[in-house]
Parts: structure tokens; C-alpha cells; sequence
């Protein structure tokens, strides 16, 4: 008995116009039936909401570009709809070299959603693994996650996006070597908790509002990323209304960011990084560069390298910042026991 599925044997098209939702839903029916593996040959296959099964896989040829999709390709054909694929309650599910095209459509649709009333929901560990996918143009998120635990997400780009490329409220991600790119609401937004999170060697580019906009959470590892570009700070960690506690920053490369724009609100946010309410954290080892857009063209920024509101037992040590920023290095409310040393540079200043 096989454990193997080809969507073509259950009557989907890969021709672009044929809808394949019932041929696809059918293939991981039967997949969940002895935790099976679903294979997507290469084309263009137009689809509704799909519901994946526990511990089954959907698998495709990855192929994308930068600027299209190519290989294995889901494109979304309704607006009526919350998500294309729903994981909630598939636990140990995998979705690997997928193309998930969200077309544009209807309002605050997303690309892939898990959701659960509570959290911890499903009374045990989620665990889904997403790996080379490109998930973009969706109105809503690329992955929304809520209440969600334990998840990885790896060498994928998540693109393009009405809302974040990836949104997280629940715990125990692992977020590896990704492309997060041009997102409204940032690359990865966080909900009420993100927390025990590593990110590590992702490119987080040209995302609207901020990078990493993780207003709640704890213990997390943020190492050997590069931002580029963002319109607001690269971090953006903590809130008005919640805690950021326990966190590593270092390594990173944080380049021009606060991009004068949509999702620039506020004069603190023409930043590279932006931390209140922030305890237990070091920011260490990291280089931090002003510029401006491609081809020489656009606003220079950011205007202030790091600011720090409300911070306690924080500390921001031997950063490099030199030309880091247009008129400030480091805006400090004096509030709480930080300490900065060794941060060398010196901004800009007018151009």
C-alpha cells in the first residue's frame, strides 16, 4: 500500500485555469489517512482553502525567483476565504518547496493560518515545518501562527504581504536562513507572547513599520541577520502595552533603515532600533549603517541609531555605529540600570 500521493492522480490540472481544490483536498485526506506524503509536480494549480492532516507532508519543486513564482505553484482563485492552507490541529505537518501565490486577493487573507482559542490548544506540541517555500501576496499574513507551539521555519521567502511575512503569538519557533521581503506590516510581527524564538542568518528587507516588530514576549536569540532597508526601526522590541525580557542581539547588520514613508509614525521610529519596556537584554556586537534607497535615490536615514525608553538591566556594548545614523547614535531616557560601552562612531550629521 503506498503512502505516496500525486495530486495528478486525484484529477488536479497544473494549467493555470482549472480549479483543483477538491482533487488537491482529496490527496491530503487520503494522506492523513497513514501519515502520507503528498507530491505537487511542477505548474500552476488554482485553488480555494486546502486543510492539511496530522503528520503528513506536501511536498513540491521550489524553483521560485525573487520577483515570480516557479516549480509547484498553489494560486489562490477566492476572495471568500481566510487562509489557502489551514494547519490548525495538524500537528507534525511539513510543507516543503511549495509556491503559495495569495494573488491579491479579498481582505486579510492568508497564506498559511493556525489557530487556536487558547494557548497551548491542542494540548501538546504543534510542531509544523515549513521549508524552501515562497509564500507571498497575500492580502493578510504569508504564516500566521496563533497560539501557536513549537514550529520551525526554514529557507523559505515569505513576501509581499498585506500583513507580516510571519506572525507569531505562542512559543518555541526556530526561523532559519529566510528571505522576509517587502511585507506592510513587517518581516515577523509578534502578537501578545513570542517567546523562547531563534532567528538566525535571515535577510530582512524592505519591510513597511519595522523588521522584527516583537511587542510582547521573552527569551529570545536574535543572531547573524541582515536588515536592510526597513520602513521603521530594523528590532523593534517591546511596547507601550507589553515587556520584552531575556533577549540576545548580536551579529547582525542592521543597514538604512527607518525609511521615511508609510508605517513611519513616530520620530523614534527613523531608527535602526527602537527597545521600551525591554529587561535582561544585551545588544552586542552588532554594525549599524546609515543609507538611502537603490541607485542613490530616496531620504537618507535613519536619524537616530538606537533609542532606549523605560529599559532596565540592559546592557549595549562595543556596537559599531560609525555613520550609523543622520543626526544621533544613542537616545537614552536615563531611565532604569543600563549601560553602553564601547559603541564607537559618530553620525552623519546634515548632508
Amino acid at each position: 500500500m503506498s503512502s505516496i500521493f500525486n495530486i495528478l492522480d486525484f484529477g488536479a490540472m497544473p494549467d493555470g485555469k482549472t480549479d483543483s481544490t477538491a482533487a488537491i483536498q482529496a490527496a491530503l485526506d487520503k494522506a492523513g489517512q497513514c501519515m502520507g506524503e503528498v507530491i505537487v509536480p511542477p505548474g500552476i494549480y488554482k485553488t480555494g482553502k486546502l486543510t492539511m492532516r496530522p503528520q503528513t507532508k506536501l511536498s513540491g519543486t521550489a524553483a521560485w525567483l525573487f520577483g515570480g513564482y516557479g516549480g509547484s505553484i498553489f494560486q489562490l482563485n477566492t476572495a471568500e476565504t481566510d487562509c489557502m492552507i489551514d494547519i490548525t490541529g495538524a500537528f507534525g505537518c511539513q510543507i516543503s518547496g511549495m509556491n503559495l501565490d495569495g494573488q491579491r486577493l479579498g481582505e486579510k487573507i492568508h497564506g498559511v493560518k493556525l489557530y487556536w482559542p487558547q494557548y497551548n490548544g491542542g494540548g501538546k506540541e504543534d510542531t509544523p515545518t515549513f521549508d524552501d517555500c515562497k509564500i507571498g501576496h497575500f492580502t493578510g499574513d504569508g504564516v500566521r501562527l496563533e497560539h501557536i507551539w513549537c514550529f520551525s521555519v526554514r529557507h523559505c521567502m515569505l513576501c509581499f504581504n498585506g500583513g507580516a511575512g510571519l506572525y507569531i503569538d505562542g512559543w518555541d519557533g526556530f526561523i532559519l536562513d529566510n528571505w522576509f521581503s517587502a511585507n506592510r506590516l513587517g518581516g515577523i510581527l509578534g502578537g501578545p507572547c513570542t517567546a523562547s524564538v531563534t532567528a538566525t542568518g535571515n535577510r530582512v528587507e524592505w519591510n513597511r513599520v519595522g523588521g522584527f516588530v516583537i511587542p510582547s514576549g521573552n527569551t529570545m536569540n536574535i543572531t547573524g541577520n541582515y536588515f536592510d532597508r526597513s520602513g521603521g526601526p530594523a528590532l523593534k522590541l517591546g511596547s507601550s502595552w507589553g515587556q520584552m525580557e531575556s533577549v540576545t542581539i548580536t551579529g547582525n547588520l542592521i543597514n538604512r533603515s527607518g525609511k521615511p514613508g508609510p508605517g513611519l509614525e513616530t520620530e523614534e521610529e527613523n531608527s535602526h532600533v527602537l527597545m521600551e519596556h525591554c529587561v535582561n537584554v544585551t545588544f552586542t556586537g552588532n554594525t549599524l549603517r546609515h543609507g538611502r534607497d537603490d541607485g542613490g535615490q530616496g531620504t537618507w536615514s535613519p536619524d537616530i541609531a538606537m533609542v532606549v525608553k523605560d529599559c532596565d538591566y540592559c546592557v549595549f556594548a562595543n556596537n559599531v555605529m560609525h555613520h550609523g545614523a543622520m543626526k544621533e547614535n544613542i537616545r537614552w531616557d536615563g531611565k532604569g540600570n543600563c549601560r553602553f560601552d564601547g559603541n564607537l562612531g559618530e553620525p552623519v550629521g546634515e548632508k
